[in-house]
């Protein structure tokens, strides 16, 4: 399960965080994560719980903002909303895009007691 270990990552990350300002505690976390990330949703939240049992992060509240997929195509420049990784460009119909938003997975901020 992917999103056992980006929990697992998170959870790392915000007690290193606590531990650089001597923290006892996260009050609150911020994530972004993208609709592009890979991550599935209902499995994150599924393990949530359970990875940040006596952790840092046990009693912190989760806000999570989820980008929507965003994209420019390659060739004609077209920015359009992307749902999944291998839609195409909705004027041209070519499969060569970059993404602009979507697939971002990190955390925005730590309130840390």
């Amino acid at each position: 399960m992917h999103e056992l270990s980006v929990v697992s990552s998170i959870v790392k990350t915000a007690e290193q965080e606590a531990q650089k300002i001597n923290g006892k505690k996260v009050l609150e976390i911020y994530l972004e994560i993208g609709k592009l990330s890979g991550v599935e949703m209902d499995s994150f939240h599924f393990v949530w719980p359970q990875c940040i049992t006596n952790s840092v992060l046990e009693n912190a509240k989760l806000f999570i903002d989820e980008p929507s997929g965003k994209a420019k195509c390659v060739e004609c420049e077209t920015e359009f909303e992307v749902e999944k990784l291998y839609d195409s460009c909705p004027k041209c119909n070519s499969p060569f895009k970059e993404i602009l938003v979507g697939k971002e997975l990190k955390i925005k901020k730590l309130i840390i007691k």
